[in-house]
């Protein structure tokens, strides 16, 4: 979620550094995650000037050329030959003349005076990414009818500096999913200093036109939408937004589409709220309805993509056909055009699992469902509404041709809670003032319907769906007064406590440490995995999944049974990052769903456990001067289960090692304790290498660590996180006197690049008669790699370079090149 500092400061009458601003937010639940500058490239505006088409002709001697005069203010009209789809006369746009330098995929290009295809042309008309507004290159970036020609485009455009937040948003805060919404933290906070009053726009100015263009609206399905509010808006001028709007958007990441489709993404970044325009003359009957269609019912969206659907989707449909997947996604025969002249405008509140299910089936994710899928605020829909049309109508024009259709059969009700002071002085660790506890509350909109000595009732508002307890108000006044002021005692207690023995902790710590002492890295995977990695198994069987009633995709929507896959998608993820040498290790619950035991549903019916994954591929280490290195075989996997066996238990006759079928090995060993399965290990089959996309060999154990520690008892889990980022391998070959020892050119080597060297290997060493006497030829492994960031080839060769160089002048090295 992008923030604007520039736009919250239009809704806080208080001075917001951004500094501050980004640690006030992440102090409140809102981290800030990035903050970033976002200022259009002046190095393009400051040479483009506006122009206006004043002809346009297919060029004589190519099809897709287009030959035209622009007038640029002052002096003789251009002569411009350009070959964008868009060129039209009567465009406004941005011109380049010659001298000027505009930058063309990262590079300063001079525009000169040139023929094209026999036409003369004295210039360039500019797209969007050759102006430095933008990426995009599709067509000519053409401006607002009010463009004056002759106005330089940095004046025009009104370049200024912003800060962009990039706000981690949890799913419990939908609320701060708008400009507004994150104001009213900023504000709530800054509020208990000074007074600082939260501005919304207002909407009192509102008014119906007239009610020539009324339509109606039904709703049949009204669990999933319980409240549909809408208006017609006739006679609007579809076009290019101002530069203020699109300015706007740029810099949230959004980009500009026209001025109808750009003010309903505006209100939306601004309230929250969701809004959809449809083209009022394509609606067939006057008349919108909400509901399902049948199964396989055939619908295309905006972007053309054709979709079969399931009879579980709500739709919003005229008399005929659908228009619209409600809350996820717009239909192209209602879409909005350059023809379009009459609007209905839609804001309505969708139920969050209806859209999130139509959302995750079709892998739609758009700005209106990631609002609606964690809890629209179904109050503000007329506001909303209303607020969309006043802009419409001062920057497209047209009347408001039909009343407000406010569809809301049940009232969502706000949830009543009741504050006890003491519960709150209890759980913050001191007593506050009332009047401050009041004062936060009712600054995050929360209604205080009753007050007493020891407490008060209060109405949550309806956006904030996740709070409906004390502990819930209790936390939402702790953020804002600030986790920081809590006072942390000086004094400090302590208990004597009994620890059975074996120390579960110890023992885990032990065997992590031996691990990761023998050169295992700890991983942590997800513990929900899509269920079709199980499809055809049986060992891990698919119905025994347990499986999320709301999974949020296809490929999270059930608990795994085995480590094992998880950790092969980290291996296809190293080996695809060319670190193909793997020594793995992992500590995770699985979970298992019996479904003969009864009723599924019932707690009895599910099983977890905690299991240890082992895995090795690739070489069990880098080429060495003395010796080369080997694949990991089975008995490298066999030994390493074995030492850990050992270390729980002493006694190695406990477990008894078989041979074993099992589908996910070619070969395979399974370790037992009396009755009780303990562990398997093995080569994975190939079949399984094939489904994650792996092409080197993979050996693989699960212990099953719940059964293991009740011989000697329970442990918990610590990791390690592994470099995200590609390590990168380069060699030298150099000649060395006799007498230089490796261990100079090591040190040497890490004095030199300290940052960015991670090892140093020493894989070859040639004395004889085809070198000159008393010396030596080295060939040296250097492994380089940067924490932050994948190295570019120009940092490689810089840092080689000066390895080389720092070898040549201390030990006299000869690189041999």
């Amino acid at each position: 979620m992008n923030i604007s500092l520039n736009w919250l400061k239009k809704y806080i009458d208080a001075e917001l550094d951004p500094e501050r601003t980004a640690d006030i937010l992440t102090n409140t639940g809102l981290e800030v995650e990035s903050k970033k500058i976002y200022e259009p490239d002046r190095f393009g505006l400051e040479e483009l000037i506006i122009g206006e088409i004043l002809t346009c002709e297919k060029h004589p001697d190519a099809d897709k050329l287009w030959v035209t005069t622009v007038n640029t203010g002052s002096g003789k009209p251009l002569r411009i030959v350009c070959g964008a789809p868009n060129t039209a006369a009567g465009c406004k746009v941005l011109v380049a003349r010659p001298g000027s330098k505009i930058k063309v995929e990262g590079e300063s290009v001079e525009i000169k005076k040139t023929r094209i295809r026999g036409q003369e042309s004295e210039g360039m008309i500019c797209a969007e990414d050759e102006a430095g507004l933008g990426t995009s290159h599709e067509g000519i970036m053409i401006l607002e009818d009010s463009a004056v020609p002759g106005t330089p485009a940095i004046e025009y455009f009104e370049v200024k500096r912003d800060y962009i937040f990039e706000i981690g948003l949890t799913p419990n805060r939908i609320d701060a999913a708008s400009h507004i919404g994150v104001a009213r933290d900023l504000a709530a906070f800054l509020g208990q200093a000074n007074p600082v009053t939260l501005k919304r726009p207002s909407v009192e100015g509102f008014k119906t036109d007239n009610n020539e263009n009324f339509i109606d609206v039904e709703i049949e399905n009204r669990s999933a939408c319980p409240r549909y509010s809408a208006l017609t808006i006739s006679g609007i001028k579809t076009g290019p937004s101002p530069q203020w709007l699109q300015n706007l958007l740029r810099a949230t990441g959004h980009k500009p589409v026209n001025n109808i489709v750009d003010l309903t993404n505006f209100v939306m970044l601004e309230t929250g709220q969701p809004l959809h325009a449809f083209n009022a003359d394509k609606i067939e009957g006057k008349k919108v309805v909400v509901r399902n269609l049948p199964a396989g019912t055939p619908f295309v969206t905006l972007d053309n993509e054709k979709l079969s659907l399931s009879d579980e989707d709500l739709m919003i449909c005229d008399t005929r056909k659908g228009m619209c997947i409600a809350g996820v996604y717009g239909g192209i025969e209602t879409g909005i055009d350059g023809e379009t002249c009459n609007i209905f405008l839609e804001s309505a509140h969708f139920n969050p699992v209806s859209v999130r299910k139509t959302a995750k089936r079709y892998g739609l994710s758009t700005d209106a469902s990631f609002r609606f899928e964690r809890g629209a605020d179904p109050n503000i829909t007329v506001y909303a509404l209303k607020r969309t049309a006043m802009l419409i109508k001062e920057i497209a024009g047209g009347n408001i041709s039909s009343d407000v259709v406010d569809v809301y059969p049940e009232t969502i009700p706000n949830a009543i809670v009741r504050l006890t002071y003491t519960n709150l002085y209890r759980l913050v660790g001191e007593k506050i003032d009332p009047f401050l506890i009041k004062k936060i509350l009712q600054s995050l909109e929360i209604i205080i319907r009753s007050e007493s000595e020891t407490g008060v009732l209060l109405e949550i508002p309806a956006y904030r769906t996740d709070v409906t307890r004390e502990a819930d108000v209790i936390e939402e006044f702790l953020r804002i007064y600030g986790y920081n002021r809590v006072p942390v005692s000086e004094s400090v207690s302590s208990t004597i406590s009994y620890a059975q023995k074996p120390d579960r902790e110890k023992i885990f710590n032990t065997v992590a440490n031996m691990l990761s002492s023998k050169g295992f890295y700890e991983i942590m995977t997800n513990s929900i995995t899509r269920s079709s990695n199980y499809s055809g198994q049986s060992v891990f069987p698919e119905d025994h999944l347990a499986r999320l009633l709301n999974p949020l995709s296809a490929d999270l929507d059930s608990l795994r049974q085995t480590l094992i896959f998880g950790g092969l998608e980290t291996v296809a993820y190293n080996v695809n990052r060319k670190n193909s040498d793997l020594m793995l290790y992992e500590f995770g619950n699985v979970y298992r769903y019996n479904n003969k035991k009864g009723k599924r549903g019932t707690l009895d019916n599910y099983r977890e456990k905690e299991c240890l994954s082992l895995l090795l591929s690739g070489r069990n280490h880098r080429d060495l001067w003395n010796e080369a290195g080997r694949e990991f075989d089975f008995f490298d996997l066999k030994g390493y289960v074995e030492v850990v066996l050992g270390r729980i238990v002493n006694e190695k006759s406990v477990f008894k090692a078989e041979e074993a079928e099992n589908e996910l090995f070619s070969e395979c060993l399974r370790y037992s304790a009396g009755n009780r399965q303990i562990a398997w290990c093995g080569r994975i089959s190939n079949p399984l290498l094939k489904m994650f996309d792996i092409q080197q060999d993979v050996l693989a154990a699960e212990i099953s660590w719940s059964d293991l520690i009740k011989i000697e008892g329970k442990h918990s889990v610590t990791y390690s996180e592994i470099p995200k980022y590609p390590e990168v391998s380069r060699d030298l070959a150099m000649m060395l006197d006799r007498n230089v020892k490796f261990e100079q050119i090591k040190e040497i080597a890490f004095r030199t690049e300290k940052k960015l060297l991670k090892s140093i290997t020493l894989f070859d060493v040639y004395e004889g008669e085809k070198i000159e006497k008393r010396k030596k030829s080295y060939a040296v492994n250097f492994i380089l790699q940067d924490p932050e960031k994948t190295l570019t080839d120009s940092q490689i060769d810089k840092a080689m370079e000066l390895l080389a160089k720092a070898f040549e002048k201390e030990v006299g090295a000869r690189i041999r090149r």
